[in-house]
């Protein structure tokens, strides 16, 4: 099985942290927080770890709870198949759910508000999973090997996963990569277009415009001038052997030194993206000016970058996560080409490697950091800018713009997603095989809205039950 980052994760429940807890105890405690922390939460054990999951399409809208799809996988020991999950799970709406009943949940047992619709047999692990914003039916697949894989979802049909089971076949094959390609993976905000890197050190970018336009009619042959073909690889699968469609890149662009780790799209250009890798650099890319980095940031962290997101609500922030542990926060306005990269901020708040970072999707100064010390970290680096114009920061022990800490999972965080339609609501796995005997956890969870709002709300809020307390009790 394939792993991400590598290093001790926050398994082993007689680990102690930084507090002197150990894992077993830090867990209790927050599950005993669980009615005070959460406007909700529901957790789900998976009988296999998933090492991605993304929110799809919204389903349908009710007065309590909406139904929504989620895209997981199965990362198998070889028993049966990988595996493509398309759930459909039910979020409930806030200030529904009851806050007693909560916590009220066995760490063994399948969530009520997950059920899995389908299943795709994938060729190899899945792990990395991207949803195109145009159609988010529409998916992308990393695993062990150079090429990317598009699934429409709807038109895949249902596979049962049983050991000798033929592999389902991809809508579309991207090829371009040299050497495997296993985790950087993007997808476009404003056109079908597609970024991965890999371990032959480059970035690879593809437009999928003309899969799009013929998906229905995918037999069809390719028009001129489009770089569509058939693959040379034939899966035998859905309805017997058959050639998936291939797409050559777009461009190929040529300057880590090691294998990169992530990519990530500028929000508002189809030209501009960013990678991080095992190099430790932070590269920024404008396909009009050539394949040969803009602006490269050497040793932007101490060690290996695992994780990069550039903010959708300003342009100029770029975040890194790395096996240093930490979280840079980069401004590219500040950033000189073949430069030693200064970030205008550093977080300080895991004590293992950060796999993954992603800026919320509804609040520009917020973000969230999962690592494998089995932490999610919800940021605010407003708080931050708050702290330094009051002089210090009033959190105590806690580091600066540290927001809330999700602990949840026992052992470490590989992925997580923050839900576009519905605010402060996020999917969050872990990979529990160094902790248990394997499988892992699902977790979809709100923070309640009593943290994140104007104080002066809040308070006033507070001074109303104050009055009915008070009223019952006289």
């Amino acid at each position: 099985m394939t792993e991400k980052g590598g290093g001790g994760g926050g398994g082993g429940g007689e680990k102690e942290d930084s507090s002197g807890m150990t894992v077993d105890e830090r867990y209790s405690q927050w599950k005993s927080l669980i009615p005070i922390l959460y406007d909700w939460l529901a957790n789900h054990n998976l009988v296999w770890p998933s090492l991605s999951c993304r929110w799809g399409p919204l389903l349908e809208q009710a007065t309590y709870k909406s139904r929504q799809r989620l895209y997981l996988s199965e990362q198998t020991d070889g028993s049966v198949p990988n595996t493509l999950v398309i759930a459909n799970v039910e979020v409930v709406k806030s200030r529904v759910a009851a806050a007693e009943h909560m916590s009220q949940f066995n760490e063994e047992a399948r969530s009520p508000f997950v059920r899995k619709h389908k299943t795709i047999i994938h060729p190899g692990e899945v792990n990395r999973i991207r949803e195109l914003p145009q159609n988010s039916n529409i998916v992308a697949t990393h695993t062990d090997s150079p090429d990317v894989l598009i699934w429409d979802v709807e038109s895949q049909p249902n596979r049962h996963a049983v050991l000798g089971t033929s592999e389902s076949r991809p809508d579309l094959i991207l090829t371009g990569h040299r050497d495997n390609a296993e985790f950087a993976l993007a997808m476009c905000s404003t056109e079908p277009l597609v970024l991965s890197g890999g371990k032959d050190k480059t970035v690879v970018l593809w437009s999928i415009h003309d899969h799009m336009s013929t998906l229905a009619t995918e037999k069809a042959p390719a028009s001129s001038g489009t770089n569509i073909k058939s693959s040379s690889k034939s899966i035998e699968g859905n309805d017997g052997p058959h050639e998936s469609p291939s797409v050559g890149p777009r461009g190929i662009f040529s300057g880590h030194e090691e294998t990169v780790e992530d990519v990530q799209f500028c929000p508002s250009s189809t030209q501009e993206f960013c990678s991080v890798g095992d190099d430790s650099c932070l590269m920024l890319w404008d396909a009009r000016s050539g394949t040969n980095p803009a602006v490269k940031v050497e040793r932007a962290h101490d060690a290996d970058i695992h994780s990069v997101d550039w903010n959708p609500h300003d342009e100029n922030l770029i975040l890194t996560g790395s096996a240093d542990n930490s979280i840079h926060m980069f401004d590219r306005r500040k950033l000189a080409s073949k430069a030693v990269g200064s970030p205008v901020y550093k977080f300080a708040g895991h004590e293992a490697a950060v796999l993954c970072v992603q800026w919320s999707p509804h609040d520009r100064s917020v973000f969230g950091s999962a690592a494998e010390d089995g932490i999610l970290n919800i940021w605010d680096y407003g708080r931050v800018e708050k702290a330094q114009g009051a002089g210090g920061d009033t959190m105590g022990n806690y580091p600066p713009g540290l927001f809330f800490r999700h602990a949840g999972h026992r052992d470490k965080v590989v992925d997580f997603h923050w839900n576009s339609i519905d605010p402060w609501t996020i999917v969050s796995v872990s990979d529990d095989c160094a902790s248990t005997a394997g499988g892992g956890t699902l977790q979809m969870w709100r923070v309640i809205d009593l943290l994140y709002r104007p104080e002066e709300e809040v308070l006033a809020e507070l001074d109303k039950f104050k009055s009915h307390i008070l009223t019952c009790s006289a």
